[in-house]
């Protein structure tokens, strides 16, 4: 993986790694955390039982809004002040954010603080895999970015197993004290040498307005965000809300929500890893996303006919449909090496965040459907039909990356 790099850079490539891995890590943690204690915090602070989906769909916006907020700041702030400058901050807020989460004592409080933690998640990932891709060979960036997603995102397991054993509070004190705690470990790390070498370009750095003011750019980056819209329809939708499908199914013991996370997320893990494998061997992203979407597609079909028979099999879909989805790594680094480093944060930071954000229309369009009397897995299936068919779409018109030159600015 490091065959091309001196020994001091390969000693930079791997703590950048390590770092960015442990920080995604810490970031999914606390992302997923409240998909975990939605139901048991919300009951704590007096929310009734009859609102406690609704009132799940609003703080879950928050903080997704949070997110689309804070990818574009922090995207743009890592094209003009440095890949660093975006992996400190964004921790600090998102930390301090979550431990002020476990203070709460009314909803409206909740509210904002997933608003602002929100904001604060939104910078990890862009930054981090951006880094990575840039201090790596082009050859092999496609090892460094699937082990950033695979570690990272077993913190979502690790935040099953927090939540499950303490109280939803202590849960929030020991995600925030996590991200502090990683400040220390991000000192050694150095900016990115592509970054140094375009911040002397005449080229603008982080001007947002540059994916809009081209046609072909836009419908580039346009594209990019679309493969990634079925990601987080499956975790946004099918398995946040898993208790609500598993009381459609008629299910009589209800699925437990953080295990249905947990589960997701340990596929996703597996997935990220092997997609990264994947896109390696076929010396092709376009190909392993490709690949990957069709098995999202059949996970979708399990998880509405052998997932409705029983809490086993439903169990079961929730970690195949997590297995399935495990391209988000590739899909962040494939957006990133669509575009100059000149805005290359920019685009791997919004990106991700851009699609976590459209849960907001994708969860307002399927409660919208459920009080339709469509019911709650014909409102999912519903909102699936645009989600995949953009997807589709998306993939179908980017151009392959793998032996693609990162060295290299955006002109206005």
């Amino acid at each position: 993986m490091f065959a091309d790099l001196n020994p001091a850079q390969r000693r930079q490539a791997a703590l950048v790694i390590l770092v960015a891995a442990l920080g995604y890590f810490v970031d999914i943690y606390d992302l997923l955390l409240f998909s975990m204690v939605r139901s048991p915090s919300l009951t704590a602070l007096g929310v009734p039982a009859d609102q406690l989906l609704g009132q799940g769909v609003r703080l879950l916006n928050m903080q997704m809004g949070g997110m689309l907020l804070g990818g574009i700041f922090w995207g743009i702030l890592g094209d003009k002040k440095g890949r660093l400058s975006v992996l400190f901050g964004s921790i600090v807020l998102y930390s301090v954010a979550n431990l002020c989460n476990g203070m709460v004592s009314t909803v409206g409080q909740y509210a904002v603080l997933r608003l602002v933690a929100g904001i604060g998640l939104a910078g990890e990932l862009g930054a981090g895999i951006t880094l990575v891709a840039e201090v790596m060979p082009k050859k092999s960036r496609g090892w460094g970015t699937s082990i950033v997603a695979s570690v990272g995102i077993l913190g979502a397991v690790v935040g099953y197993g927090v939540a499950g054993s303490t109280d939803w509070r202590h849960a929030y004190f020991i995600g925030g004290g996590l991200g502090l705690s990683l400040l220390l470990l991000r000192v050694g790390v150095m900016e990115s040498g592509l970054f140094k070498h375009a911040a002397n370009a005449p080229a603008k750095r982080g001007d947002f307005s540059m994916l809009f003011r081209d046609a072909g750019r836009f419908f580039k980056y346009l594209r990019v965000i679309a493969i990634g819209l079925p990601l987080w329809y499956l975790v946004g939708i099918l398995i946040t809300f898993s208790p609500e499908f598993g009381k459609a199914f008629g299910f009589s013991a209800l699925p437990n929500a953080g295990k249905a996370v947990a589960l997701c997320y340990t596929g996703l893990a597996v997935g990220d890893f092997a997609s990264g494998m994947l896109s390696q061997w076929l010396k092709s992203r376009r190909r392993a996303v490709a690949l990957f979407m069709l098995a999202q597609t059949l996970g979708l079909a399990l998880y509405f006919t052998l997932g409705s028979t029983s809490l086993a099999a439903f169990y079961a879909c929730c970690l195949i449909l997590g297995l399935s989805a495990g391209y988000w790594a590739l899909f962040v680094t494939l957006g990133a090496e669509q575009f100059g480093t000149n805005i290359r944060s920019t685009v791997a930071t919004t990106v991700p965040n851009m699609v976590r954000g459209a849960v907001v229309p994708m969860t307002l369009l399927f409660t919208w459907l459920r009080g339709l009397d469509l019911g709650t897995p014909m409102a999912a299936l519903v909102v699936a039909v645009p989600v995949f068919g953009m997807a589709l779409w998306g993939l179908a018109g980017l151009e392959e990356t793998f032996h693609k030159d990162l060295d290299y600015v955006e002109v206005t």
